[in-house]
């Protein structure tokens, strides 16, 4: 069943970002972050009133760290779909994974001693996956530097990049014990605040209710994905359940091609393949390490 849950989630997350795709024609990455998150507060109240999930909680910090990382790697996203392709945009955000396993790689070589020649060459495997996720990254990106999408493919390497840092924090809250839905309720509410931020500075797009009616969907499929994905997670954290996350990048793939007509060249969808393979390789070697490792969100 964690199974299901998960593919569901990647399943609402990759038709998230086709609504994106979609209202970014009309609204701007700002307007779209404050939408996401205003309508995913009220969805996420109405759920944790229903299932009498008690929205205080007693780490108000650890929940502002994470809606801070969280929400300037949702904006770096959202920019990322609007100027690329959906399957591209999303591959580049996945690749929080392959940069946990950098991280870790980073950490130990970092605390490595002369004394201790083991603990360098222990993360040897873990590097060289890091290493072919960016082989991935250099192969998925070299398409949009012929297509002048340079910049955008960078904006949205880097929201994987900060999506990483929210991972983790996630990870520290489920650790303490916090419900997923007050932990998603909490990334709303500064996703919210954050928007409304831009939105001041960036400006507001001229309203009209035939383009609005995507704004809808971009916070109900976001609070559902994340909800399924950490409700996959909480019910028990296989290695199944966490390599079928990548599944978002198949359906954003399909999506490319049915909805969008996007020409993706032999040598992009190649580097979607490595990226994909190694952040499954690096879940599985962070496995062994720390087994009981809690859902990424997005």
């Amino acid at each position: 069943m964690q199974a299901l849950w998960m593919l569901l989630g990647a399943a609402f997350f990759a038709t998230m970002g086709v609504c994106v795709k979609f209202a970014s024609a009309y609204f701007n990455a700002y307007e779209l972050v404050f939408y996401r998150g205003l309508v995913g507060m009220v969805f996420l109240a109405f759920i944790a009133r229903q299932k009498r999930v008690s929205l205080l909680t007693r780490y108000p910090g650890m929940h502002a760290w994470r809606s801070f990382v969280g929400v300037i790697s949702l904006t770096a996203w959202f920019y990322a779909i609007a100027n690329l392709p959906l399957a591209t945009a999303m591959t580049l955000n996945y690749m929080s994974g392959v940069w946990v396993a950098a991280f870790l790689v980073g950490g130990s070589l970092i605390n490595w001693s002369a004394q201790d020649g083991r603990s360098a060459w222990s993360q040897g495997p873990l590097a060289l996956t890091v290493l072919t996720g960016f082989a991935g990254v250099v192969m998925m990106l070299r398409p949009t530097i012929e297509q002048n999408q340079i910049f955008a493919g960078l904006i949205g390497l880097m929201s994987g990049f900060v999506a990483a840092f929210a991972y983790m924090q996630v990870m520290a809250l489920g650790r303490i014990g916090e419900p997923e839905t007050r932990t998603v309720f909490y990334f709303a509410i500064g996703t919210a605040i954050a928007g409304a931020l831009g939105m001041s500075w960036a400006g507001v797009s001229e309203w009209n209710w035939t383009h609005a009616i995507w704004l809808l969907p971009v916070g109900l499929f976001a609070s559902l994905g994340q909800l399924c994905m950490t409700r996959a997670y909480s019910k028990g954290a296989t290695l199944v359940v966490a390599n079928l996350q990548y599944s978002g990048i198949v359906f954003a793939a399909l999506y490319s091609l049915l909805l969008f007509g996007d020409d993706i060249p032999f040598i992009g969808w190649a580097g979607m393949v490595l990226i994909i393979a190694s952040g499954m390789v690096a879940t599985l070697l962070r496995a062994r390490a720390a087994p009981n490792a809690p859902a990424e969100e997005h």
